[in-house]
């Protein structure tokens, strides 16, 4: 005798990814069954115009107006979206958004002084209790804003377990910080629209999960690849190599002289399969660059990053969205979304 309703196991959980920018406000809602997993599927895709005086970089000047949008945007969602429950996330520019990594020990042996020596295991039922507040001092430092008005979320990545102990030196703390300012506003203007976040994360990131995901179904196992994404504050780029980040690259830096350099650094001596490009690829045309370039100096195809290869045909889809590669932050957002 099954012990679960039939019912509930045909149930989904949706989830919604809310980019804002220039474009205007894009609404992507994914979903995916409750029980068994199963592939991911675009519910809906939307946008709504947003006027551009209404954004400064990050900063949101009228907060009125991005209030409107959203009530747009979420307005028409159809029925089956509108009355289901939505884990809803937000994009925080990638420019407002500081990213640091460095090794568990290092963070640690700053409050062990000489006896750094000593840190090469932590007790992990206090290991978070005790990097925290060395965490926020990190933050503080590499953002240059006080700690006060700063919002961190960190997190400790994959550690080698032997009894319950973690060895330090094999893992990373990975810390992300933006100005509380900027979290607070979008969280209150998703409010005043009727909407409540549960997250807010660096549109960079949601992009390149979004591609990860579609390298999933367009590359062939093991075959090394490349991610890039066009924001307003440049190109980021990550190598991808065995589902692994092997290296990052942003542009414009300090430390290239041009986008050949930077792509080239970030490929290496390994040969790429494949490019995955995403964001708005007009902005291309002011480092006087296309997709034929980018191909031609990674030695590899170019795949503009496109929800339609995702969805179901059996659901009818604004087309332009769907062939829409600034699409792929919002739709990395409502990953995030129906994952936890």
């Amino acid at each position: 005798m099954s012990l679960l309703n039939p019912l509930l196991l045909g149930a989904r959980r949706f989830a919604a990814g809310v980019d804002v920018g220039a474009r205007g406000v894009t609404l992507v809602v994914l979903s995916q069954r409750v029980f068994g997993g199963g592939p991911l599927r675009i519910e809906w895709l939307g946008r709504a115009p947003l006027a551009r005086e209404a954004l400064s970089g990050a900063e949101i000047v009228n907060r009125q107006a991005l209030a409107g949008a959203l009530q747009e945007v979420f307005g028409s969602l159809p029925p089956a979206c509108a009355q289901a429950t939505l884990r809803c996330a937000m994009a925080l520019p990638a420019g407002a958004t500081m990213l640091a990594s460095m090794p568990l020990a290092r963070l640690a042996s700053a409050d062990r002084g000489s006896r750094a020596g000593g840190m090469d295991r932590l007790d992990i039922s206090g290991l978070y209790t005790e990097l925290e507040p060395l965490v926020l001092a990190e933050a503080e430092r590499v953002s240059g804003v006080e700690r006060a008005e700063l919002a961190v979320d960190w997190r400790v990545g994959p550690l080698a377990l032997e009894c319950g102990v973690a060895y330090a030196h094999e893992t990373q703390v990975t810390i992300a910080a933006t100005a509380r300012a900027h979290l607070e506003a979008r969280i209150e203007c998703a409010a005043m629209a009727g909407v409540a976040l549960c997250a807010v994360d660096d549109e960079a990131h949601a992009a390149l999960r979004a591609m990860r995901h579609a390298a999933e179904f367009e590359l062939p196992p093991h075959e090394a690849w490349v991610a890039l994404w066009i924001g307003a504050d440049g190109m980021h780029g990550w190598f991808v190599a065995e589902e692994t980040v092997v290296r990052t690259m942003r542009f414009p830096a300090l430390e290239h002289v041009d986008l050949v350099e930077a792509l080239r650094d970030l490929a290496g001596s390994e040969q790429t399969g494949c490019t995955f490009v995403s964001g708005d690829l007009a902005l291309l045309h002011g480092a006087h660059f296309s997709l034929a370039d980018i191909g031609d100096v990674l030695g590899s195809p170019v795949l503009p990053f496109e929800c339609a290869p995702l969805a179901d045909i059996e659901h009818p889809l604004d087309a332009n969205l769907l062939h829409d590669p600034s699409c792929a932050v919002a739709f990395g957002l409502a990953m995030r979304g129906v994952s936890e």
